[in-house]
């Protein structure tokens, strides 16, 4: 893949240059194309979350030539988190918008197994202390959901 291209996706379309809290503007994005583009289908949510997957794994390693181990400039992990922070909730404005909030908040706290998660070697350490961070957020937002459907 040319150098070029790289830089454009793994940044997030160049949202990862962004000189403060390069993560959440990275995560705009994603945010965004999750929430106008996928459907409320559960099959097409689990193989887009599939390729998304193994392309952040792949260009994050591939970045990382470019930029540097980790580097807060590759974005595209970013997105695999955010694709697990809203899959099989309910596609409302509320649920997406604790998802992304929630989504940011554990990708910076790091609580276990994301920190352990982020030493596996090249992209794999990169993207998939992200998937950790989706996971939790993912299932705050279903706890959330699941106390305001009671009250």
């Amino acid at each position: 893949m040319p150098v070029w291209l790289t830089r454009i996706l793994a940044t997030g379309l160049y949202t990862g240059l962004s000189p403060s809290i390069p993560g959440t503007t990275g995560t705009v994005p994603a945010w965004l194309l999750l929430w106008f583009l996928l459907p409320q289908n559960w099959v097409v949510q689990t193989i887009v979350l599939i390729v998304i997957l193994g392309i952040s794994v792949w260009l994050a390693t591939e970045a990382e030539g470019i930029f540097g181990h980790d580097s807060k400039k590759i974005v595209i992990d970013e997105w695999a988190g955010m694709m697990v922070a809203v899959l099989f909730l309910p596609h409302t404005l509320t649920a997406y918008l604790l998802a992304f909030g929630a989504f940011r908040l554990f990708d910076v706290v790091k609580l276990w197994p994301a920190a352990q998660l982020e030493r596996l070697p090249s992209g794999w350490g990169v993207t998939m202390d992200d998937v950790a961070a989706g996971v939790q957020a993912n299932i705050l937002v279903r706890i959330i959901i699941l106390i305001i459907a009671r009250v």
